[in-house]
């Protein structure tokens, strides 16, 4: 015996099961950026910024916070939780800030902030979308 589903819930099941695929590769994706950042506060990279003790102090302060967030957004996103992609606006903000604001500083990288917009932007679009279902299905 097999149950159909209305268009409706078609779409709903769609939007559901795109949004968990892009959490889940942004998840994956945060959670590897992570391991870099404490891969260079502990020294396996080479490099000036190889090494905590080694980097300006403008870096100093950035790449501890970076490697915390990172990883804890990865965890956040995979789990499908609401707080894994504030943390990822958190760090996408303080990215922003940090390339766009002072680029003399730390350099502008625009790979990693075009990630952040692009994911973030599916994100918004897959959840206003999800919403609008929503609303639609209560008669709104």
């Amino acid at each position: 015996m097999t149950i159909e589903l209305s268009p409706r819930d078609k779409a709903a099941s769609l939007n559901r099961r795109l949004t968990i695929w892009l959490y889940r590769l942004s998840a994956v994706i945060l959670f590897f950026a992570g391991i870099g950042y404490w891969a260079k506060l502990v020294g396996i990279e080479p490099g000036p910024l190889g090494r905590f003790d080694l980097m300006p102090i403008w870096w100093k302060m950035a790449a501890p916070a970076l490697a915390v967030l990172y990883p804890i957004a990865g965890i956040g996103l995979w789990m499908t939780a609401g707080w894994g992609a504030v943390v990822w606006v958190l760090i996408a903000l303080a990215e922003g800030v940090m390339h766009l604001g002072f680029p003399e500083l730390f350099g502008q990288e625009v790979y990693w902030l075009a990630f952040h917009a692009w994911g973030l932007m599916m994100l918004g679009v897959l959840r206003v979308i999800a919403w609008r279902e929503n609303r639609a299905s209560r008669g709104y």
